[in-house]
């Protein structure tokens, strides 16, 4: 049962003071664990000179060394587990398509605080129990899919686990189903958006009031775009498989920075040195879960790039909030000098009224030089237009652009339909410069 109408648990708005007295007990006791049952960890703090009693204050957490992704990969399958594969009742692996995956497991607790930190998550957006709430994720070994099911179930909303795939019939399960709520990658819904309008529906009176994207970086122009096209408003989610999955950090109903929980994560934004990143500086998000008994990771370098952004929120939540993340340190494309991230070119795009919901960023070298090129899909209506209105079109987002990156960018204007579509997470970059000799 919640707490109360607002929170699901107490935990939710517990004093700063309280929170951060909790979140540093609980760091001493994961280094702890660490050190004493998982031989990776004993074996690096050694070789580093450090002891868990050497974590005194909360400034100390800067004498452990970083956890990186390739530690999961080299220590495959089980390498980082604190506990013997009798205590796990679950696995999930990590969605990447490269080499060996990243393999996640769960004591029966782990699962409990998982479940309980999804459950917060959709409640804060305002799910209750006579919701019904669409999964549109893969299952199977992808968090997002469980985690996010019983994480609603927990509230008590009805459940519909229909996957991935099949737009159509997705569409009607949300009419047939009186779906209220739904949890997709915003890619995919603008998809179904458009698979919608092919069947002469208007996205706008499916009945949907809450949408719960994540899974790929977007940019509040994306959601301005998702909102007006199904009238629902449309939150943020943050989660990766390493800290269990989705329900990390949440928006709450400001729509305005995600709430990550403090007493569930010790958080920490560093620079390109690893140092700590000045007050509200980007900088890459560094993780230590905090009430992981099977996997208890020593700051984990995600790789996410974001800010701190500290202030009262008027939700009443007491857990700090991170800026929507702009995009992975290894998602950023260097040209010309020039870093550019593509959550960039989707802000300059969705809010061009003419543009359509889909686009594919291609760079080429020609000879020394690198050369970026935008394929935008057009609407129906203005690709059977006039040429000037689509060479002004052209130009106009030629110009945002380059206001945007700093960068002259080429622009393709294609007919709607012309690009691949994405069930899981959107591939919006073809990097042709590693095939050029």
């Amino acid at each position: 049962m919640p707490y109360s109408e607002k929170y699901w648990q107490k935990e939710e708005i517990m004093p700063k003071k309280d929170l951060m007295e909790l979140q540093f007990k609980r760091l001493k006791h994961t280094v702890k664990n660490a050190y004493e049952n998982v031989p990776f960890y004993r074996k690096k703090l050694k070789e580093a000179r450090i002891h868990p009693d050497d974590i005194k204050k909360r400034e100390d957490v800067s004498k452990l060394p970083f956890t990186v992704k390739e530690d999961l990969r080299d220590t495959y399958p089980f390498g980082l587990f604190a506990v013997p594969k009798e205590k796990l009742v679950r696995i999930h692996t990590s969605s990447g398509t490269s080499g060996k995956p990243k393999v996640v497991g769960y004591t029966k607790r782990d699962l409990d605080n998982w479940i309980n930190m999804v459950a917060r998550c959709l409640y804060m957006t305002g799910i209750r129990n006579h919701d019904v709430f669409q999964n549109m994720v893969s299952y199977a070994l992808f968090t997002g899919g469980l985690g996010m099911h019983y994480g609603a179930e927990l509230i008590g909303a009805m459940v519909v686990p229909s996957a991935t795939g099949n737009t159509e019939r997705q569409i009607s399960y949300i009419q047939d189903f009186g779906t209220t709520a739904i949890h997709a990658t915003p890619s995919y819904a603008l998809h179904i958006k458009e698979v919608a309008e092919k069947m002469d529906l208007r996205p706008d009176e499916l009945g949907l009031k809450i949408g719960c994207f994540g899974a790929e970086p977007w940019s509040d122009s994306m959601r301005k775009r998702l909102e007006e096209s199904f009238g629902l408003k449309a939150f943020d989610s943050y989660g990766l498989s390493e800290m269990n999955g989705p329900g990390v950090a949440f928006e709450c109903e400001e729509q305005n920075g995600l709430h990550i929980w403090a007493d569930h994560y010790f958080i920490e934004i560093i620079d390109e040195e690893g140092k700590p990143a000045g007050e509200g500086e980007r900088g890459e998000l560094v993780l230590t879960p905090l009430t992981k008994e099977a996997m208890p990771l020593l700051r984990y370098r995600t790789g996410d790039l974001t800010y701190t952004i500290d202030y009262k929120c008027s939700c009443g939540r007491t857990h700090p909030k991170i800026h929507r993340i702009l995009g992975r340190a290894d998602d950023m494309i260097v040209v010309r000098g020039i870093n550019v991230f593509p959550s960039q070119i989707e802000h300059i795009l969705m809010k061009i009224p003419d543009a359509g919901d889909s686009y594919q960023v291609v760079i080429t070298r020609e000879g020394t030089l690198d050369e970026m090129k935008v394929r935008v899909e057009m609407k129906d209506e203005l690709f059977r237009g006039e040429l000037e209105d689509f060479r002004r079109i052209q130009s106009k987002i030629q110009k945002e652009l380059l206001k945007e990156v700093g960068l002259r960018i080429n622009v393709d204007l294609v007919e709607k339909g012309t690009l691949e579509r994405f069930k899981l997470k959107a591939k919006r970059v073809l990097d042709m410069r590693k095939d050029t000799i």
